[in-house]
């Protein structure tokens, strides 16, 4: 991969993340268009369920261009009829003389779209970027693999580590917002009692009006049945403390405000549950009031 191909799939990963919350069941995608001297002449990604992939928006923007030029593509072009044609198609029709890919599609039917862009001459290669793509497709994938949803949990600390019952107001609203924005499905204390989750693209996603008690797998696979690739749990929900205590949860996002420099904490250290055992820490962040820990669970 060269150095402005290598720019070219950053750039397509990064507009991809654009598309989170509201291409679900469908995966967040991104796509660059390079000339045949290696400039941009177009870029896309997939904006909701039932519109146009990210490779026919990018090579909309590119036209003629296109022509003897190379696609660059976080996941691997689809090869199927469904709401919209084959991706695979359009980049043959673009007359594309190349196409890399960050991430194979586990969804592929038949052979996939990559092996059919072979046996029309295309040049293909995949696995560029993988691990970097997976930061926009990775839920998206695990949700497939695990026939569920990618369950985020999001909470304010105390300040002694553990999860506190009051809602996760005190996060800083274009944070939360964000976190909201790129989920399917949102749940928070109000959700629950009134039954729903939350809007986003073109669908409604609910959750069916029955007793949330019962153990963790019962309540993973009412998740399950709402049709959300992505679930986002913000605050502490007594209903959903099955999910959150037994281990279930995929990522947890905790937000642990600062305290004195010299603090005896009122529990004992040992306990300081901020994030649980059983996840891996991968990313401590200062902010103004708190520090952001996350955690993403062990497999």
């Amino acid at each position: 991969m060269t150095a402005y191909e290598m720019a070219a799939m950053r750039r397509a990963i990064a507009i991809s993340a654009q598309g989170l919350g509201s291409t679900s069941p469908n995966p967040p995608v991104g796509c660059v268009i390079l000339d045949s001297d290696g400039r941009t002449v177009g870029e896309g990604y997939h904006v909701r369920k039932g519109e146009p992939h990210a490779e026919v928006n990018a090579l909309t923007a590119a036209g003629k261009r296109a022509t003897g030029g190379t696609a660059v593509v976080t996941l691997e072009p689809c090869n199927h009829y469904g709401r919209t044609p084959p991706c695979r198609e359009a980049l043959i029709n673009a007359n594309v003389a190349r196409v890399l890919i960050a991430v194979m599609d586990p969804t592929s039917r038949g052979e996939g779209g990559a092996a059919l862009l072979k046996r029309a001459g295309v040049e293909v290669e995949h696995g560029f970027l993988e691990d970097e793509a997976l930061l926009v497709l990775g839920p998206w994938r695990a949700s497939l693999q695990g026939d569920r949803p990618f369950i985020t949990w999001i909470y304010e600390a105390d300040a002694d580590g553990n999860p506190s019952p009051r809602p996760a107001q005190g996060i800083a609203f274009e944070e939360m917002n964000a976190l909201r924005s790129s989920h399917d499905l949102v749940i928070d204390q109000k959700g629950v009692e009134e039954g729903r989750v939350g809007s986003h693209g073109n669908d409604v996603f609910r959750i069916p009006r029955r007793p949330l008690d019962g153990n963790a797998a019962e309540l993973v696979r009412t998740l399950s049945e709402t049709g959300a690739r992505s679930v986002l749990l913000s605050g502490v929900i007594d209903e959903l403390s099955p999910i959150t205590s037994a281990g279930v949860v995929d990522q947890v996002i905790a937000y642990l405000p600062r305290t004195p420099h010299s603090w005896l904490p009122e529990t004992d250290s040992a306990h300081i549950v901020a994030v649980p055992n059983g996840y891996r820490l991968t990313e401590v962040t200062r902010r103004a009031a708190y520090v952001r820990l996350v955690g993403h669970r062990t497999r």
